[in-house]
């Protein structure tokens, strides 16, 4: 083969393969982007929500009652069954009394000599005073009978008093309950030495209802809520909102809604607390003192409140917490949060949203900041049951 047909083969390949890349290039459709992906957004709103702390705290007795003896004597009878509830003025224990009796005794003998040395001494100043007048008798004896008059005047108070002061002690034999409650153990026995003197303790008795709540607040907190409500921000709760709700050890709701009434006028200095106190009923007696427990209290009504759920959040590393915001034009803004407190699932923002604004809840994966998307509608589960905002 000759350079003149070689050359010519070339060329028809050439010209075959160019037509071959020209036609491949036809049939082969240029790339398209890719549609933007479908998320579901919640639209922010602003909801009315009760604004609620926990607090921990003891149960303590709205009164307690340390039952002494004020007799000295042996223990002779207990009058009353542990653990049980007294009436006031139920008698407790008997004391020995035969010799307070005996003490009584002599005093009311004591009372009648001077009694009757009065008699004596009025009749003789009296005639005296007669006898005085008409010189039958010297200034200076009328003088001494009226001082010994004075003198068992005196003496019959002092006697009478003896004889009240026995009579108490007498009394005091008979140990009767100071206040009504439940008493409990007897801390003596039968035939124990109990003593006035040093006021030996006998039992202990408690009112259990109503009952206190006992617990502390940070001044932090408490100046927090007096801005807030001062400013607006949060508006004071109404009566059938207010009040405090305990939650025991073994976290069930006590039944019966309590209220505050004390608060402490100063704060303690080494942990920055406020002392407060709240009142139950408790018929049932379920709270006992020393038990320790929670208190749920309302703080005030947040008119305003914008919540997001919790499942939308995002923690860098550091912690703060972001949400995706999907703006006018659907793009993807990561916007961070400044959160107040939770609210069931859902969490109380501070800063960072407005009325209005739309955020991501499902496709978080499928838009990254800066990305377009496609929003639809996001379609709540059926409602809870309401849950009351709680500081963290």
């Amino acid at each position: 083969m000759n350079s003149v047909t070689t050359t010519r083969l070339l060329g028809v390949l050439t010209l075959a393969t160019a037509g071959l890349l020209t036609a491949c290039r036809q049939e082969t459709p240029a790339p398209t982007a890719p549609p933007p992906a479908e998320v579901t957004v919640l639209t922010v709103a602003a909801k009315r929500v009760l604004q609620i702390t926990e607090l921990p705290g003891r149960i303590s007795p709205t009164r307690e009652a340390q039952v002494r003896a004020r007799a000295t004597g042996i223990l002779l009878k207990r009058r009353f069954e542990e653990g049980a509830d007294v009436q006031e003025g139920q008698v407790l224990f008997e004391i020995d009394a035969l010799p307070l009796q005996a003490t009584l005794a002599s005093a009311q003998a004591a009372a009648a000599k001077s009694e009757a040395s009065l008699k004596d001494s009025q009749a003789r100043a009296a005639r005296y005073q007669e006898l005085v007048k008409i010189n039958a008798v010297s200034k200076q004896i009328f003088d001494e009978a009226t001082a010994t008059l004075a003198q068992n005047e005196a003496d019959l108070l002092a006697a009478k008093a003896s004889v009240r002061t026995a009579e108490l002690n007498l009394g005091y034999t008979q140990v009767t309950a100071p206040i009504a409650g439940r008493i409990g153990k007897a801390l003596v026995t039968e035939g124990a030495l109990v003593s006035a003197q040093e006021a030996t303790q006998l039992a202990v008795i408690r009112q259990l209802d109503p009952i206190y709540f006992d617990y502390t607040q940070s001044s932090t907190e408490v100046l927090r809520l007096k801005h807030a409500l001062e400013s607006g921000a949060l508006q004071t709760a109404a009566a059938g909102e207010a009040g405090v709700t305990v939650i025991l050890e073994d976290g069930t709701v006590f039944p019966h809604l309590g209220k505050s009434v004390f608060s402490d006028t100063a704060v303690d200095p080494t942990t920055g607390m406020i002392g407060l106190r709240a009142v139950l009923p408790n018929p049932q007696h379920t709270l006992l003192p020393g038990m320790f427990a929670r208190a749920r209290i309302v703080e005030g009504i947040n008119t305003n409140a914008i919540t997001v759920p919790q499942r939308t959040l995002q923690r860098s590393g550091a912690g703060a917490a972001t949400v995706l915001v999907v703006s006018p034009d659907n793009n993807v803004e990561a916007r961070s949060l400044q959160i107040d407190r939770t609210l069931g699932n859902d969490v109380i923002i501070r800063q960072g949203l407005k009325v209005g604004e739309r955020i991501i809840v499902e496709g978080v994966q499928k838009a990254p900041p800066g990305s377009v998307v496609r929003p639809v509608p996001f379609t709540a589960p059926a409602d809870a049951p309401a849950t009351p905002a709680k500081s963290n």
